[in-house]
């Protein structure tokens, strides 16, 4: 069987470039190309690194790798699942690879989780290559539909305490998830003191996309907070969360609920009590423009 080839590798080395992050670029070593197909939607490639393990990219932007994907998962989860009294009824719109539904079963309270994704080559592929993140598709609270999330949504009233929105970046099949009608699709499937959380980008590059976010989320919901996490493998090492509630006087910054410092240690790598307050805290630049808003 013939090598597989594909035009972000080079010489052995994947090159993530983008219009988005314009001037920089994030390479990766590559040990082994395992899968690579066109879906419906997007391009999908998935490889093995030699330091990250299985990466898994889609239209030539890197989404996740087994090395780093917990810091991502893990706080675009709890930060909004922490931030609820008593989250039962869960919906994830995106997360194909499964790693956002893993977080969201590891909350006792949750009854039902409900993973909406538009592509089901991510679905697959990922239970295929990425079984450390897909683990959640068989959790017996957990319910897999394929189809587009926001579709999903214009039926659903009041059936939500806690979405979350795992997109790619703005630009081809994620666009709308990141506009004022989605997030009134959001509010609309809530539940009263609903909370969701969405991926918002990367204040090194994206503060202007940040800010037009936080206006339309706050068009929408009385109560927007802008957090972050690290991770190596996302444009400058960083990624946002707004998260919204329904609940204009709940302190988003302070964890709800918490588990013990023993569960946290055994549940979580990366999240923590300290960590959930600590990511609403904003270097000078970024308060200042999200203050603004």
């Amino acid at each position: 069987m013939p090598a597989i080839e594909h035009p972000t590798i080079k010489d052995g080395w994947f090159r993530e470039i983008s219009g988005m992050w314009p001037g920089q670029a994030m390479t990766l070593k590559v040990e082994e190309v395992l899968h690579h197909e066109k879906s419906l939607y997007q391009d999908v490639l998935i490889f093995k690194s030699t330091d990250y393990g299985m990466v898994l990219v889609l239209d030539n932007v890197i989404q996740c790798t087994e090395r780093d994907e917990f810091s991502y998962q893990e706080m675009i989860t709890h930060l909004a699942m922490n931030s609820h009294p008593n989250p039962k009824n869960v919906l994830v719109i995106g997360g194909g690879d499964g790693g956002v539904l893993r977080e969201v079963v590891k909350h006792e309270c949750v009854e039902k989780a409900v993973l909406c994704d538009i592509d089901e080559a991510v679905i697959r592929l990922s239970k295929k290559y990425l079984p450390g993140m897909s683990v959640g598709f068989d959790h017996p609270k957990a319910e897999t539909i394929v189809g587009d999330g926001f579709k999903f949504l214009e039926d659903k009233k009041n059936q939500f305490d806690v979405i979350i929105t795992d997109s790619s970046d703005p630009e081809g099949p994620a666009e709308a998830l990141f506009q004022k009608p989605y997030f009134e699709l959001l509010n609309g499937a809530l539940r009263e003191g609903g909370v969701i959380t969405t991926q918002a980008e990367n204040q090194w590059l994206h503060l202007h996309i940040i800010t037009d976010l936080k206006k339309s989320c706050k068009a929408v919901f009385p109560n927007v907070e802008y957090a972050y996490t690290t991770i190596p493998t996302y444009p400058s090492g960083q990624i946002g969360f707004m998260v919204c509630s329904k609940d204009g006087e709940r302190n988003l910054k302070k964890p709800l609920r918490s588990w013990t410092s023993e569960e946290e240690d055994k549940l979580c790598k990366y999240y923590s009590k300290e960590i959930h307050e600590a990511s609403f805290v904003l270097p000078t630049f970024a308060r200042k423009a999200l203050a603004s808003v």
